[in-house]
């Protein structure tokens, strides 16, 4: 069997366990209300599909920011490797969860990107800032 052939099994593998919805979007500028002054963050849709939420081990690392003290939780987002064009600080929201109830409405900030010839799924290092 052919390294393309094991690749494309491998890549529906990956994707059957891909039972999770998410929508990943990036920050598209400010705007301002011309009656109000208020402003108006903006964003566009990189992806919206199916996603696969991991996390590697159960820690977090502490970060004071100004006098807030959050706690910053590393996890792994799998997504369909025809997905492209994600970038870091894009932020991927889950917005269903087959097996777990507390994961829809969860965001994560994109920190890591990974690129490999032979992967599976991208695989996408993300944080979840809680305080």
């Amino acid at each position: 069997m052919s390294a393309a052939a094991v690749l494309v099994r491998g890549r529906a593998a990956a994707e059957a366990l891909m039972v999770d919805a998410c929508v990943i979007r990036r920050d598209a500028g400010t705007t301002y209300d011309p009656d109000t002054g208020y402003p108006t963050e903006s964003t566009s849709e990189v992806y919206v599909g199916k996603c696969r939420v991991q996390q590697q081990s159960a820690s977090a690392g502490d970060r004071d920011v100004g006098e807030a003290a959050l706690l910053l939780l590393r996890l792994e987002v799998q997504l369909p490797m025809s997905v492209v064009g994600v970038r870091v600080d894009d932020v991927v929201e889950v917005t269903a969860s087959v097996h777990d109830p507390d994961l829809p409405g969860r965001r994560f900030r994109v920190r890591e990107l990974a690129h490999k010839t032979h992967a599976t799924a991208r695989r996408l290092g993300v944080e979840e800032v809680t305080s």
